[in-house]
C-alpha cells in the first residue's frame, strides 16, 4: 500500500484526488496539506487533520501536487529534502521553476506533465504520427478552451501539443485560447490541406480524468529511481 500525500487538498483538484484515493485500496492517505493561513488548517478531513507542515512528508511514499505555480517551490524543496516521489500536475510554471523541477529530479523520481489525462497523452503521440504522415503541405492550428477562471493561457496542454507538432514540422504552431463559463478542458488540433481537413479533438467531461491519471502516476512512480518522467512513461506509449 502506498502512503500518499496531497497538496492543495482543499482545492477543486486536490479534494477530488483525495476522494478518489480514499476508495482505492492501493492508497493510504497519510498527509493532507494546504498553504499557511488557509482557514481549513487544523480541521478534520476523514481521519486526517489538514496541515501546513511540509515536514509531514517523512510519513509518505509519494506526493501529488495540483496547486498553483506560486506554491510549487515549497513542494519541490520538501520533496527533495525527504526524498519522496512526486507527481506534479501544476501548470503555468516559469522557466526557472521548470529548471528547478529538472534539478530536483536528479535526487527523486518526478512525474511532470501538463496534463495527466490518459487520452491526452495518447494523443501527444498520435498527432506526431499524423503530422509526419501528412507532410509540409498541411497547415496546423490548435484551439483550446477552458473555464473563465483558468490562470494560464494558452494551456500547458496546448503548448505541449504545439511543441510536439513544431518538432515535426519545424514551424511555429498557432494556438488560440478561449476562456468561457465552466469548460473543464477542450483541445482541438486541425490539420488542413487544399482539399481536406482532419480534426483531432479531446474533451474533458470532468476533473476526474486528471485525478485518476495522477493516481495512476503515483502508483507507477513510487519506488522508481530518481529521474524526470512523463505520463508517457507511466502509460508506456513511448516518448514524443
Amino acid at each position: 500500500m502506498i502512503k500518499l500525500g496531497i497538496t492543495g487538498v482543499c482545492g477543486k483538484m486536490g479534494r477530488r484526488i483525495y476522494e478518489l484515493a480514499s476508495f482505492d485500496k492501493d492508497f493510504e492517505i497519510t498527509l493532507a496539506l494546504e498553504k499557511k493561513g488557509t482557514p481549513m488548517i487544523g480541521k478534520e478531513l476523514g481521519k486526517l487533520k489538514i496541515s501546513s507542515n511540509f515536514d509531514g512528508l517523512f510519513l509518505i511514499d509519494a506526493l501529488i501536487d495540483f496547486t498553483v505555480a506560486e506554491a510549487v517551490d515549497i513542494t519541490l524543496e520538501y520533496a527533495a529534502k525527504y526524498r519522496k516521489a512526486l507527481v506534479l500536475g501544476t501548470t503555468g510554471l516559469s522557466l526557472d521553476q521548470i529548471k528547478k523541477v529538472e534539478e530536483v529530479a536528479q535526487v527523486i523520481p518526478v512525474v511532470f506533465s501538463p496534463n495527466m489525462s490518459i487520452g491526452v497523452n495518447v494523443l501527444f503521440a498520435a498527432v506526431k504520427n499524423i503530422a509526419q504522415s501528412l507532410g509540409p503541405d498541411y497547415g496546423i492550428e490548435i484551439v483550446e478552451a477552458h473555464h473563465k477562471t483558468k490562470k494560464d493561457s494558452p494551456s500547458g496542454t496546448a503548448k505541449k501539443f504545439g511543441q510536439v507538432l513544431a518538432d515535426v514540422t519545424k514551424k511555429e504552431i498557432p494556438i488560440h485560447a478561449i476562456r468561457l463559463g465552466d469548460i473543464v478542458g477542450d483541445h482541438t488540433i486541425t490539420f488542413c490541406g487544399n482539399s481536406e481537413r482532419i480534426e483531432i479533438k479531446h474533451q474533458a467531461h470532468s476533473r476526474d480524468l486528471f485525478a485518476l491519471g495522477a493516481l495512476r502516476a503515483a502508483k507507477w512512480v513510487a519506488g522508481k529511481p530518481a529521474g524526470l518522467y512523463s505520463m508517457l512513461d507511466v502509460l508506456g506509449v513511448g516518448q514524443v
